[in-house]
């Protein structure tokens, strides 16, 4: 009884980190429209880093104090915020939040080609084969456009996207190195040393005391700081641990139709053909290797 009650637990969490990161699209497509992605994504990872201190402190906890696992916090800050926070920000300058939200949700598709080449921990079917392919072809449609079209600013935009999506994949494999932590723990960790990272580097860029963000951008840093990154953290490093790397990023078939949804609600996005098309390859693609099989009746 217990198990199925926390599969149902689980599935939930899972919905709700598909609205969580599907919304954090368009805060962030409406933040850098006057804080530099450098510095937005600096911003994020410090509200965020604080809130979960603040959270782990009110719990009774205490952050780990062993240097090996504060270095493979500041690694997650890579592989999880510093890289793909940073790229997806700069390239929502020049796209559509909903079309990153798309490209975005092959997160699956590269975990289960990073687990099935290098870490072999999850097994490979033919389903999740299939499923690849048609998360692939679905990229192929929609980036390959912008080649055809001559290698626009937007395909290199489009092209950051993927590469933070490979980044976010590789993030989903090593946050299996803190089984046995408090959720909490590796969140507030790996939010705390990405902003030790941009900071630093937001003040010598960006020289943020010279900026004037509008009322919206800095609303859409909050949002997107208290929900959509420390709430959603902490949601993320559980399910990582209940349902496993690719189980946990199969909640992207979810975040996609969320992403367009909400893109097209508040900032009036549209996609395009090409687009639409690709968007289904995708969703059946993830759908495919992530939704759990069935067995027989006999088989339980």
């Amino acid at each position: 009884m217990s198990t199925k009650s926390d599969t149902t637990t689980d599935l939930a969490l899972l919905g709700v980190l598909a609205m969580l990161w599907g919304a954090s699209y368009t805060f962030i497509k409406i933040g850098v429209e006057t804080i530099p992605p450098v510095t937005f994504i600096a911003a994020r990872t410090l509200i965020a880093g604080a809130i979960l201190f603040a959270i782990i402190r009110w719990r009774g906890l205490a952050m780990p104090k062993d240097t090996i696992i504060w270095r493979r916090f500041m690694f997650q800050a890579c592989l999880n915020s510093v890289v793909p926070f940073t790229l997806i920000a700069a390239a929502e300058r020049s796209i559509d939040a909903g079309l990153a939200t798309i490209l975005n949700a092959t997160s699956p598709i590269f975990t289960f080609l990073l687990t099935a080449l290098i870490t072999r921990h999850e097994p490979v079917t033919l389903r999740k084969l299939l499923g690849v392919g048609a998360g692939i072809a679905g990229i192929g449609l929609i980036v390959g456009t912008q080649a055809l079209a001559g290698l626009g600013h937007q395909f290199w935009a489009q092209l950051a996207v993927v590469g933070a999506t490979v980044s976010y994949a590789g993030a989903a494999i090593f946050g299996r190195n803190f089984k046995g932590l408090d959720p909490m723990l590796p969140a507030a960790g790996s939010m705390i040393c990405g902003a030790i990272i941009l900071v630093p580097l937001s003040l010598v860029v960006d020289r943020p005391w010279q900026l004037a963000p509008s009322t919206a951008s800095l609303l859409a840093l909050l949002g997107l700081s208290v929900f959509s990154t420390a709430l959603a953290f902490c949601i993320f490093f559980r399910l990582i641990h209940t349902l496993g790397s690719v189980g946990t990023t199969s909640q992207a078939y979810l975040r996609v139709p969320i992403g367009v949804g909400i893109g097209a609600l508040f900032l009036g996005e549209s996609l395009g053909p090409t687009a639409w098309l690709g968007m289904a390859f995708v969703v059946a693609g993830v759908a495919a290797m992530t939704i759990p099989v069935r067995k027989p009746a006999f088989a339980r």
